[in-house]
């Protein structure tokens, strides 16, 4: 089997899994590194725009390695989408395919869907409310919880925090929430 098609395909659960699993261990035994997404805006502003902050003044430098490993994702994605991405459509269940048909979501030859999610969605009240108020909510929820999904959920659940636990609760309960009853209102709006 040829190594971009190994690289192509969808990975089974297990082994990505595993990968992120064993992240955790590795990263504690490393000098108890946290693996966190969030927080390099703060480690961002804090190099170059701290002005007289309070909250900026750390050693911004000693999580260096957060920095490069947010560098690698962005890259990694731009490679990804660049030379890795399928042909065919998302791959959805049939249920779903059904629900969003009935909301007015019927493209899904994109990772996301284009009625929604484009350039010219910006100028439209729901384009507005999804991508700019979504994005803001996104990113002010992720700070007021001490961090995002991922860094609760693989270190902070790993150490048995209970502000982690807490979190990741909050955080799947606003999705669920979101997903059936703030999404069909929103998917409404034109």
């Amino acid at each position: 089997m040829e190594l971009l098609e190994i690289v192509r395909k969808p990975w089974p659960w297990y082994l990505c899994g595993f990968l992120l699993g064993i992240t955790v261990p590795l990263l504690l035994f490393q000098g108890n590194k946290r693996l966190s997404i969030s927080s390099n805006l703060r480690h961002l502003c804090a190099a170059f725009f701290s002005g007289g902050t309070i909250f900026f003044r750390y050693d911004w430098k000693s999580q260096l390695w957060n920095l490069y490993f947010a560098a690698g994702i962005l890259i990694g994605g731009l490679l990804a989408g660049l030379w890795l991405t399928s042909p065919n459509p998302v791959n959805i269940s049939d249920e779903t395919f059904v629900i969003l048909n009935a909301m007015g979501v019927h493209d899904f030859n994109e990772m996301l869907p284009t009625e929604v999610f484009r350039w010219s969605s910006l100028i439209t009240l729901r384009g507005f409310i999804f991508i700019v108020i979504g994005g803001f909510l996104v990113g002010f929820g992720t700070r007021y919880a001490g961090g995002c999904i991922s860094s609760h959920g693989l270190m902070g659940l790993s150490n048995l925090e209970w502000t982690s636990l807490v979190a990741i609760i909050f955080f799947m309960t606003g999705g669920i929430l979101t997903t059936h009853f703030l999404l069909p209102l929103l998917l409404n709006i034109k």
